[in-house]
């Protein structure tokens, strides 16, 4: 026999059936809250087109970089989606939904994948929530999706966060200030990291999103977007401040804040925490009105966000902030004998019709094995069987919690069982 073992991919983790739990109840909890907002949720592939995400993305961001999980077969290019709102933008041009009048509001759950060095709360596989609304330039449609989001972590009780805007232009904005960094930055060019220099000619924006070291002191200094951006960019700007302050929603100006993602125009925003460490990052997103085109749709306007589920896990854990109850086990059937195993087997349908969970042993173990099995499963209730019982038609109902029992008929255990769960 092999004695190899087999073991998951680095930086990707089994979800195993005592955590699987709490993504039950935060996708019920995101679902929720999508209806309130009146979002539909959309699946797109794991497998895409590699040019999309390329020229979605941007050649030059890390992702395409480096961090895709990218093959091909026969001639064509496939990648490992690394993030979804590419994905969501492709299936609004395949599918024409702008024909469906008004603007789209979509949202999604589901994994992504980037071959990075895994850390905490950063796995190769790791898993996003988020939300697009697609066919509107409005300031109020910005404020909407930040709202959506927002409510997200309302609902879980994670309140200690930070909203952190900005505004990222136009490409007529972009055009002066990419100019104003390029001068600024160039003499000093040697001294930034490689990947900054790499960024200087393509995209010099982008250097105000390093976490380089040696990149700090120069970008502290950086010209600021705010002071570039022109009539339109500003007004659109003040106007999202406004709704924001009229929502009621806190928020801090961060003339820094640019997204790592090329298709991203005038609102950025980024949703931050302290109980993360040094990554802090929750989620974040922004306006995006040249990616439809991009990808060969019409002009037009987008915005959305995205946030890291396992990132959320981590925040809650460090406050203490529980993700739903504990799993828990309705009725365990305890059998003794063969005679009792089959009245289980036949029982066991009955009680799961009533909308119940319940089990019973199938490995043979003895009465005590069996009651500390049910223990162990949380279970509220058991119904022990043996010969006795099945000679009487009265079996041993036990409410685990209270540590009481009494013999019944199934009829009346099943009337109980109705009454103790509100059936």
């Amino acid at each position: 026999m092999s004695q190899n073992t087999f073991q998951t991919h680095h930086g990707m983790v089994d979800i195993l059936p005592e955590e699987s739990g709490k993504w039950h109840y935060l996708e019920a909890l995101i679902r929720e809250t999508a209806r309130e907002f009146h979002f539909g949720e959309i699946r797109t592939p794991v497998l895409e087109p590699t040019e999309l995400i390329a020229r979605g993305i941007g050649q030059l961001t890390d992702i395409v970089s480096k961090e895709m999980f990218s093959f091909s077969r026969g001639e064509t290019n496939y990648v490992l989606r690394p993030e979804c709102t590419a994905p969501v933008a492709r299936a609004y041009v395949q599918h024409h939904l702008d024909q469906k009048g008004g603007a789209q509001k979509l949202f999604y759950i589901g994994p992504m994948f980037r071959a990075e060095r895994p850390q905490k709360g950063r796995q190769r596989q790791f898993h996003q929530f988020g939300a697009e609304l697609i066919g509107t330039d409005a300031p109020i449609a910005d404020v909407e999706i930040i709202r959506f989001m927002m409510r997200i972590y309302e609902k879980i009780g994670l309140t200690k966060t930070t909203l952190m805007i900005n505004s990222v232009g136009d490409p007529e904005s972009r055009a002066d200030y990419r100019n104003a960094l390029q001068e600024y930055f160039r003499p000093n060019l040697n001294n930034l990291s490689d990947i900054s220099r790499q960024r200087f000619e393509a995209n010099p924006m982008r250097i105000l999103d390093s976490k380089e070291e040696e990149d700090q002191p120069f970008i502290e200094n950086a010209p600021l977007i705010t002071d570039y951006l022109n009539e339109a960019c500003s007004r659109h700007y003040a106007h999202v401040k406004q709704y924001l302050t009229d929502s009621g929603i806190p928020f801090v100006e961060n003339p820094r804040l640019v997204r790592g993602l090329d298709y991203y125009t005038q609102t950025a925003f980024e949703l931050i925490s302290s109980d993360l460490g040094s990554q802090d990052a929750l989620g974040g997103g922004g306006r995006y009105d040249l990616l439809i085109e991009e990808i060969g749709g019409r002009p037009t306007p987008a915005v959305g966000f995205a946030c890291g589920m396992e990132r959320l896990m981590i925040a809650c854990e460090a406050l203490g902030i529980p993700l739903g109850e504990a799993p828990s086990l309705d009725v365990y059937i305890v059998c003794r004998g063969e005679g009792a195993q089959r009245w289980a087997m036949d029982r066991i349908t009955d009680i799961r019709k009533q909308g119940l969970s319940c089990t019973m042993d199938f490995s043979g173990k003895s009465i005590k094995a069996q009651l500390k099995d049910a223990n162990r499963q949380n279970s509220r209730f058991a119904i022990i069987v043996g010969d006795s019982e099945l000679e009487q038609q009265k079996f041993t109902f036990r409410n685990m919690q209270e540590s009481t029992e009494e013999a019944l008929p199934f009829d009346e255990i099943v009337g109980k069982l109705n009454s103790a769960f509100d059936k």
